[in-house]
């Protein structure tokens, strides 16, 4: 039976929010930081505030603005604007350079979803894994070997003098696999990363992600359905079997 993934020779995964729980990762950051100085909030909030500035950012260097490429430079700049904000610069006030430096570092330090590191290396046994990220290389290589996952190749947006979803990203990624765009597939929790991938020529499949458009993702259908993506997934491994099952 086709699976209609019989053909892809390699997935390209997001990594931020679809293979790594960053909301999760950074809370807890954030709430332990303010125990350790005495400072009360929203940490979750704050976590939301923090990549909702970076969304904003790649989103104007994808329509063809010009500005900063990686992402350590660009999470920083936007800790900082954070942090001088009234509702944060109590926060602010206690953090000294090593600290923030630290807290930086804590994208570094994300956790995989829990079904993501088994349902990379079953589905590396049978075709080629790709990450392919708005992150800088070094962020994505330390993210790698913090939440063990195996990619085959890891290639940041910066390489290729973009963010997602610029179609010149999947273009360069595909480009440098020497893969058709109908042998590729990306695999992400956000439809706009998917439509960029689309417009690339490449197969589409969202995973749903608690904390990654969570009132939205209940009206992301399939061709089938009358939607635009080709394939949705509750987890990791129910693509893993779906694709097993299909070879």
């Amino acid at each position: 039976m086709d699976s209609g993934l019989s053909d892809v020779k390699a997935f390209f995964f997001d990594v931020f929010g679809t293979t790594l729980d960053w909301h999760g990762s950074l809370t807890t950051e954030l709430q332990t930081l303010g125990e350790k100085y005495g400072v009360n909030g929203d940490w979750s909030a704050f976590s939301k505030t923090w990549r909702l500035g970076y969304i904003e950012h790649i989103n104007k260097i994808s329509k063809g603005d010009e500005g900063e490429l990686n992402m350590d430079e660009l999470h920083r700049t936007i800790l900082d604007k954070t942090l001088q904000s009234p509702e944060w610069e109590h926060f602010g006030k206690v953090l000294d350079e090593a600290e923030r430096k630290n807290l930086n570092n804590a994208w570094h330090r994300l956790k995989g979803w829990p079904d993501a590191t088994a349902s990379l290396y079953a589905l590396k046994k049978q075709t080629i894994i790709v990450a392919l990220s708005n992150g800088n290389t070094r962020l994505l290589v330390d993210v790698a070997k913090f939440s063990d996952l195996p990619w085959d190749v890891i290639f940041s947006s910066e390489l290729f003098g973009s963010f997602k979803p610029d179609p010149k990203v999947y273009e360069g990624a595909m480009k440098h696999m020497t893969l058709d765009p109908k042998h590729c597939a990306m695999v992400a929790a956000h439809v706009w990363d998917l439509r960029g991938a689309a417009r690339a020529g490449m197969k589409t499949i969202y995973v749903k992600r608690a904390a990654e458009e969570p009132r939205g993702q209940e009206d992301v259908r399939t061709k089938s359905e009358g939607g635009e993506i080709d394939l949705v997934f509750d987890s990791f491994a129910d693509l893993v079997a779906h694709f097993s099952g299909g070879k």
